[in-house]
């Protein structure tokens, strides 16, 4: 019975979602033909969709140069974090003395700083991936490391009562401990790894083949081809959703039935 119900409620949470976003549509799509709204003002769900298959090679062009910086700087920023956030937790002076510029990268401006960046780096695709890596890095930071100080104190004086090395602590329980942080900050990071990309090609504005869908917006725009700014978004968001799918199935691959925050979220 338990099972069932578990299994009515999962379809539950797809249904919904799917049946709002129907609904949302058919409203847009009966709106524009009722008001007779233009093209070049707000199109149709049906003329974007018209769009996406007429266009689909210069989409598809731009959606790889965009794929291509995200997941260049989503890697850096993982591997920089994680690096960062097991020095904060081995040394309370590193963390001391790092930190606050990991918060000083977050709060600064990307659009701030993207100009200079682009200026500096003569190789427009690496200019990119910096800015989306200052962007992305700082969740992976901060949770990591609250991940890794987040331990259980009486497991903590276990372990040391039985003299267990700071590497034994690190790898059997800090670690374990931290990894439902992990892969929390790698939802949020995945995403802000996107948006990075796109917002540093609006500020660089490249284009020929290392135009990416940032570009294709602004041509559209300047070229009053609405219709196809409105699917490079479509790209864009629906981007944003399979990165954040993805992260969450890696999450259940690797926490699986053994932790107890994915046995809790399943039940």
């Amino acid at each position: 019975m338990a099972i069932i119900e578990n299994r009515a409620d999962k379809t539950r949470r797809v249904l919904i979602p799917v049946l709002v976003g129907i609904l949302f549509l058919s409203i847009w799509e009966v709106s524009v033909i009722l008001l007779d709204i233009k093209p070049y003002m707000l199109p149709a769900p049906t003329v974007i969709i018209k769009t996406l298959v007429e266009d689909w090679q210069l989409l598809l062009r731009g959606w790889l140069v965009t794929m291509t910086v995200t997941f260049v700087a989503f890697a850096i920023a993982v591997t920089l974090g994680v690096i960062l956030g097991l020095l904060f937790v081995q040394s309370r002076w590193i963390e001391m003395s790092l930190y606050p510029y990991a918060i000083m990268m977050q709060v600064t401006p990307v659009v701030a700083i993207a100009p200079l960046i682009i200026i500096w780096v003569d190789e427009t695709l690496t200019a990119l991936v910096i800015c989306a890596v200052i962007i992305a890095i700082f969740p992976i930071i901060s949770n990591t490391t609250l991940g890794l100080h987040s331990v259980n104190p009486n497991l903590l004086q276990l372990f040391r009562m039985h003299r267990a090395s700071n590497w034994q602590i690190l790898m059997r329980l800090r670690i374990p401990s931290a990894l439902p942080y992990f892969f929390g900050a790698l939802r949020i990071s995945s995403g802000l790894a996107l948006i990075g990309a796109v917002v540093a090609e609006f500020i660089a504005g490249t284009g020929g083949t290392k135009a990416g869908l940032a570009y294709t917006i602004l041509n559209a725009g300047f070229t009053l081809q609405i219709p196809r700014m409105f699917a490079a978004l479509v790209l864009i968001a629906v981007t944003g959703i399979l990165l954040f799918m993805l992260m969450l199935w890696l999450t259940r691959l690797a926490l699986g039935n053994w932790h107890e925050s994915m046995i809790e979220h399943e039940q």
